[in-house]
């Protein structure tokens, strides 16, 4: 029973990181665009962003540890390095530098103070790496991944990301044609 409850652990915590994952990455686009205006609640800039950041983070280290746990998988601590893993090499690979590039944004975030602007925007630009390679990971290595319900749950995130990324690019060149325009009075 408790073989079980690892993997369904494992798996829905998984899920769910990729879902939190998701959020974070879609409000972490769009931040940074207009919904800075001044009447847009706080809660829902930076601080969502955050929030559901850390809620990630929460899921992903449960799916990690459940997984590393799981008798039937044996995957052991090696499984933790790139490539090491002993069960489906390459996509958990996916899912390990994924891992590791979340973990290089938790360490800026936290040193952010003391590392300066320049450099936490720098290796904030890899989370445009890590949440493909998440979805890589989920979708070549996850047990449901070609489930039909699974199916739904990865086109959303993909939908929802490259909406917000798009949200992104548009209000971008937007800005710029304004500001061009600006410049040109």
């Amino acid at each position: 029973m408790s073989d079980q409850i690892l993997w369904f652990a494992a798996r829905g915590a998984g899920i769910v990181s990729l879902l939190m994952l998701t959020a974070s990455a879609a409000f972490g686009l769009v931040t940074v665009t207009r919904f800075q205006a001044a009447g847009w609640p706080r809660f829902f800039n930076y601080e969502m962003h955050r929030r559901i950041s850390l809620l990630s983070v929460a899921f992903l280290a449960t799916h990690i540890v459940a997984a590393i746990l799981d008798p039937y998988l044996k995957l052991g601590l090696t499984a933790l390095l790139p490539f090491a893993s002993s069960w489906k090499p390459v996509p958990m690979a996916f899912g390990v530098i994924s891992t590791y590039l979340v973990v290089a944004l938790i360490a800026t975030n936290l040193l952010r103070k003391h590392i300066g602007q320049r450099a936490w925007k720098l290796v904030h630009w890899t989370s445009y790496l890590m949440w493909p390679m998440a979805l890589v990971h989920t979708i070549t290595a996850g047990t449901d991944a070609l489930a039909p319900w699974m199916l739904v749950i990865e086109a959303v995130c993909l939908a929802i990301v490259a909406g917000a990324a798009t949200w992104r690019w548009v209000d971008r060149g937007a800005t710029m044609v304004l500001g061009a325009r600006a410049l040109a009075r």
